[in-house]
């Protein structure tokens, strides 16, 4: 983005999303400088998402395998969604994976974190996939440890037994991002993830207090997936127990599963914890974007302008007393007016 534009409205501004009336100055994609004033616009200005756990090849298989077991469902090499993704042909995965990242753009999101399945050609079809979107993607190659130099870093599955040794050792030679499912349907891989020293850890929706002392003490950020582990009948996350161990994100995991809506993930984050609005937005923004290496998911002066507008005035969004809890429990893709990526 080159050039200046101004933004008005109300800006959720800041890591607490204080609302102030007035603009955004956006230069040369940069914010430029956040302005109080009275405005006539009813648009919300925040910060787009970053989907910090996807799995976004499974685009090709939306709502399948209705009753399976997690494992029926995904677990490598043979569960329903691997089937599917060896016996899709090349184009047809690539255009599914399209529309999912044109989806995320419209719901808001400047960034995801890509689980990739299919080794190095997975990468490569992602790749292409996302070539002539804004939306950066974040891929993590599976598989090989050629998946990895191809891509961004290495996305494990759960590490048991000494699992992904040679992974991590390369992943970190190569100085890239490693992240590992852990605590999903037990807590028997947490160990095992924790051994590995990630840069992040997806799920843990089974944790011992040990366990969550060792993450405390490592500083080891968690992404949720909590519509994921509904439906995979695993249970829910401890949000509560987990924030205060560590910095939490939100991902929508797989896309055979639920849509990549991060809307969705906050209202059902929101409403299945005790955290407050501002918290479960920073999981959406800032926290995932720490995650992906990104220094945007904040409406600061300096920051990238990776932004959202949305229509505070309309039907769903208008008369709200408090704009935080409205976004993460309320507003949807239809609300969102513009992305700013």
């Amino acid at each position: 983005m080159s050039g200046t534009r101004t933004l008005e409205g109300l800006v959720l501004a800041g890591p607490d999303f204080e609302p102030i009336e007035g603009r955004v100055v956006v230069e040369d994609g940069e914010i430029a400088a956040i302005e109080e004033a009275s405005v006539a616009s009813d648009d919300w200005i925040l910060p787009a998402f970053v989907n910090a756990h996807t799995h976004i090849g499974d685009s090709i298989a939306k709502e399948a395998g209705r009753g399976l077991s997690l494992d029926e469902l995904v677990a490598p090499p043979d569960g329903l969604k691997h089937r599917l993704l060896r016996e899709t042909p090349r184009d047809e995965m690539v255009a599914a994976m399209r529309e999912s990242v044109a989806y995320m753009r419209e719901g808001g999101t400047a960034s995801f974190v890509e689980f990739r399945e299919g080794g190095a050609e997975g990468v490569d079809r992602l790749r292409e996939a996302a070539a002539d979107s804004p939306v950066e993607p974040v891929i993590l190659g599976r598989e090989e440890v050629a998946a990895m130099e191809a891509g961004d870093g290495f996305g494990a599955s759960g590490a048991r037994d000494g699992e992904f040794g040679t992974e991590r050792n390369a992943t970190r030679e190569a100085g890239k991002l490693f992240g590992v499912h852990a605590g999903e349907r037990d807590s028997h891989d947490v160990d095992g993830a924790l051994d590995l020293d990630p840069d992040f850890l997806v799920h843990m929706v089974h944790v011992e207090d040990y366990q969550l002392e060792r993450v405390a003490d490592r500083g080891t950020p968690v992404v949720c997936c909590p519509r994921s582990n509904l439906v995979t009948n695993v249970g829910l996350p401890d949000f509560d127990r987990l924030n205060d161990a560590t910095t939490l994100a939100l991902g929508t995991d797989n896309v055979m599963l639920n849509s990549p809506s991060v809307f969705r993930e906050t209202e059902f984050a929101a409403k299945h914890s005790d955290l407050d609005a501002p918290t479960v937005l920073r999981m959406a923004t800032r926290n995932g974007a720490r995650i992906a290496g990104k220094e945007y998911g904040l409406v600061e002066e300096g920051r990238p302008a990776k932004l959202q507008v949305l229509d505070g005035g309309n039907h769903n969004l208008g008369g709200a007393r408090d704009p935080v809890r409205a976004v993460v429990r309320r507003a949807g893709v239809a609300d969102v007016r513009e992305v700013l990526l």
